[in-house]
Formats: structure tokens, C-alpha cells, sequence
């Protein structure tokens, strides 16, 4: 129980069920990479299912307690033990300019931070697979016209093909959360390089769902355009009515059109 109470400051459940950590552990493809990244290992119970693979595994773990447990109880481990925090720590010290996969319990508290750092570093990571709050993961693999789709949605699948693969009860973990958890599991796209500029597609998404209730004529208006190119059809709709790509057609458009 000091394990579980030192990491509560974290936003972490320890999940205790060895048959969940097992099927999240085979979500991974080992596709295309031969080093996987598991975020917050805590005790080990999803480690012990990733040293059992082909794959090279290394953990990060900010959690004193947790480190000296993983060193004492997995010594396939070895050097392979990175004692920062994941979203402060450069990860090319570790794995140069190295593909690896992503895997994770994700704290719930950082687990979005955790997808954009992924984001940022994309063409190192063909694949991420985890747990997160069930509301977060579905969120993440919302398709356009629903109301969970939002910026999370459209920045992760520009990249990635995103699939909600399954829902975990809250008796499984100690302490049990209050919700739902869903695992799901991003896999880069064949083709991520996006025929736009990409600064200004993260700006178009962020700027058009600050204001989600409005059409795109009215929450883009910050983009200065010109009146003809505002007729267009598609600043009739609301962000949640685009797909990811008519956004990415819309970055192109704006960036036609400013740079005119």
C-alpha cells in the first residue's frame, strides 16, 4: 500500500489483474520497431508481459519506490530503467534517432500530455498502445460528427489510425478509479507527412474547436480572410462536422490563400 499511496500524487491506479496486463501487452504489433517503451511500469505487472517478447523493453518511472522494486524483481531489465519524468525527459538520449513503440497504464492526469509529446515525435514512434480514462480514449478515436471528436481527435488521427479496443472495470485496479478505463491503440499512418503547412493545421484545429458551437465562418475569423473565400461551403459547418481530412483541405486553403 506505500507504493500505491506514493503515486497517488501521479493520478495512478495499479492495476492488479494479471489477464487484462497480459491482453494489453499483445496490443502491440512489434511491426516495423525492436524497442517498446512502457510509461509508469509502478510494480511491474504489464513489464513482465512485455520482457516475455522478441522486442527490447525499457521503462520510465518518476517514482522512487517503484524503481527499486523493478530493479529488485526484474533483473531482464537490467540498464534499461529510466528514472525521469517522460514528459520532461529528451527520450534521444536513450534511442538516438531509433524507432520504439509506446505502451502504458497511462496516469490518468497526464495521459493527454502523453499523446501530444507521441505526437511531437512521430516519426519515431509507428506505434503507441495503452489505458487511459475510457472518456480520454474514446475521445481520442472519435470520428467526425460525433461530440467527443474534438482537437485530440483530429491532431492524433492526421498521423495515426486510432482504435478503441477495449473497456477495463474499475474493480481491477488498486485503488479502483471512479470510471471506466479503455485501452486503445494508434498505429502511424503509411503516409503521415501532411500537404500542409502542419503549424498552421495545429492552429486551424485549435482555433476552429475554441469555438465549437460556432460555424468555422465565425470561429476562424482571427485568420483575417478574405470574404470570398469565406463563401465556400465549408465555413458553413462546425468543427465537429469535418473529417480530418477536410481539415487538412482547409489548412491548404488558408495557407493558398494568406500566403497570396
Amino acid at each position: 500500500m506505500d507504493k500505491v499511496r506514493a503515486k497517488k500524487h501521479l493520478g495512478q491506479h495499479f492495476l492488479k489483474d494479471e489477464s487484462i496486463a497480459k491482453k494489453i501487452a499483445d496490443t502491440l504489433s512489434l511491426n516495423n520497431y525492436n524497442k517498446v517503451l512502457e510509461i509508469g511500469p509502478g510494480m511491474g505487472v504489464l513489464t513482465k508481459y512485455l520482457l516475455d517478447k522478441k522486442t527490447e523493453t525499457y521503462v520510465v518511472e518518476i517514482d522512487t519506490e517503484s524503481v527499486e522494486y523493478l530493479k529488485a524483481h526484474y533483473l531482464k531489465l537490467s540498464n534499461r530503467i529510466i528514472e525521469k519524468d517522460f514528459l520532461k525527459y529528451n527520450l534521444n538520449e536513450v534511442f538516438q534517432q531509433e524507432p520504439f513503440a509506446i505502451i502504458g497504464n497511462f496516469p490518468y492526469n497526464i495521459s493527454t500530455q502523453i499523446v501530444f509529446k507521441t505526437l511531437d515525435m512521430r516519426d519515431q514512434i509507428p506505434e503507441f498502445s495503452g489505458m487511459f480514462q475510457k472518456e480520454v480514449a474514446e475521445r481520442i478515436c472519435a470520428t467526425h460528427g460525433n461530440k467527443t471528436y474534438g482537437i485530440l481527435s483530429v491532431l492524433t488521427q492526421a498521423f495515426y489510425s486510432a482504435e478503441y479496443l477495449f473497456t477495463v472495470p474499475p474493480s481491477v485496479f488498486n485503488p479502483p478509479p471512479k470510471v471506466d478505463s479503455g485501452v486503445m491503440r494508434l498505429t502511424r499512418k503509411e503516409n503521415y507527412t501532411l500537404p500542409c503547412n502542419e503549424k498552421l493545421f495545429f492552429r486551424v484545429v485549435k482555433t476552429s474547436f475554441q469555438q465549437r458551437r460556432k460555424t468555422l465562418r465565425n470561429s476562424l475569423k482571427s485568420f483575417d480572410l478574405a470574404d470570398t473565400v469565406k463563401q465556400q461551403d465549408i465555413f458553413n459547418k462546425r468543427p465537429e462536422q469535418l473529417s480530418v481530412n477536410e481539415f487538412i483541405e482547409l489548412t491548404c486553403l488558408i495557407e493558398k490563400t494568406t500566403s497570396n
